[in-house]
């Protein structure tokens, strides 16, 4: 019985298969995400002959950390190798990233839900991998986890007031931010990824707040709307990159599926909760979705909706035919949306120098930076 990535209900159930009391798997719970004890050997609130009975029936399978690049603003890029998993007649192994970007009073964790992605979106280096298999639940809350651990297992080498506070609080600082947009599609691994959000945002869990989680989106319209119906879910984000049909379907295949009228009315019906917004985000490409007029036809395509913004993203460098936009192109183009009533603000990507940023996640190797070893 693997453990990580179970559910307080599933443990508790799984308990009581072993003959034990079924606040047991509760325990179990919370010691796996709020206390972060990844091992059987250190869940203390657990009867001696429980970890023994346990240790013989069941496993913590993390992913391994095979190597940290550590960017010169301080983001930390993690390469984890994964266990092989069965598929039909194959057993297949992975690797995935996650980025960790410390800052000051907040810390945020990018991570994966997908080795891969079968998206195609041609400006990201992900879509050269292809979709190599999705990721358990396991192995998604696991991102989160192990940077968490990290910090809080290492206090003399916090670099900001977040990571101070964080490795007090076990690594757990009050704006810990998690964006579930690195590799692959969030939700095309619904199941999976919900079930980890579950963790993730239980107070008796991982303890992560509604507001400080985003899922970006490709535009996968009905499960948008499945997404919806999601009595705990995070915040919505969509990937737009475009400003109108001929464009998006040339820079994300998907929208031939999924076209923008379909993505605009399934955003227009999204129940937003009173304290939150879409937000909409727009990677910019030097001459090809930068102009003044893509610009105003996104103001157009956006005026539908109402309690929204757009992240501006300057593209990062790689090994694709596209460049990065000007200053004055990105400035042009924010100073557009925002006098037109669309709030507008450009977020410039962290960790580029180590691969981590925006669109860069490829498993790349990055050999002239030292690596740091945070354990």
């Amino acid at each position: 019985m693997e453990l990580l990535g179970k559910s307080r209900r599933e443990l508790r159930a799984y308990c009581e298969s072993l003959g034990e009391p079924a606040y047991r798997g509760s325990q179990i719970y919370r010691a796996l995400y709020a206390e972060r004890n990844l091992e059987l050997a250190r869940m203390t609130n657990l009867p001696s002959a429980l970890r023994e009975k346990l240790a013989a029936a069941a496993t913590i399978t993390l992913p391994a950390v095979r190597e940290r690049y550590v960017s010169s603003d301080g983001s930390v890029r993690y390469l984890f190798g994964l266990s092989a998993q069965k598929d039909q007649l194959r057993l297949k192994s992975a690797a995935v990233e996650a980025v960790f970007m410390p800052s000051e009073g907040r810390q945020t964790i990018c991570i994966s839900t997908q080795a891969g992605c079968a998206v195609d979106c041609q400006f990201c280096l992900t879509a050269q991998l292809g979709l190599i298999r999705n990721l358990s639940a396991g192995e998604i809350v696991a991102q989160v986890l192990l940077p968490l651990v990290e910090i809080g297992r290492s206090p003399g080498q916090a670099t900001s007031s977040a990571e101070a506070e964080a490795s007090e609080q076990g690594g757990l600082a009050a704006r810990t931010n998690v964006v579930l947009m690195g590799q692959g599609e969030p939700l095309l691994n619904f199941e999976n990824t919900f079930t980890a959000l579950g963790i993730l945002l239980d107070k008796e869990g991982v303890g992560l707040s509604p507001k400080h989680v985003t899922l970006s989106t490709s535009g996968v319209v009905p499960e948008i709307e499945r997404m919806a119906k999601e009595e705990v879910r995070p915040k919505l984000a969509i990937s737009l990159n475009a400003s109108n049909d001929e464009q998006r379907s040339r820079l994300m295949p998907i929208n031939k599926k999924y076209p923008l009228k379909a993505l605009i009315d399934a955003c227009r019906r999204y129940p937003l909760r009173n304290w939150e917004h879409l937000t909409f985000e727009y990677v910019m490409l030097g001459e090809v979705n930068d102009a003044t007029e893509d610009a105003r036809r996104v103001v157009k395509l956006l005026a539908p909706l109402k309690r929204l913004k757009v992240n501006l993203i300057p593209w990062n460098p790689g090994a694709l035919p596209f460049k990065e936009p000007s200053e004055k192109s990105i400035e042009e183009f924010r100073r557009i949306l925002t006098e037109r009533g669309v709030p507008a603000f450009v977020r410039y990507s962290r960790g580029r120098d180590v691969m981590a940023a925006c669109g860069q996640l490829a498993l790349k190797e990055v050999t002239s930076t030292q690596l740091k070893v945070m354990a």
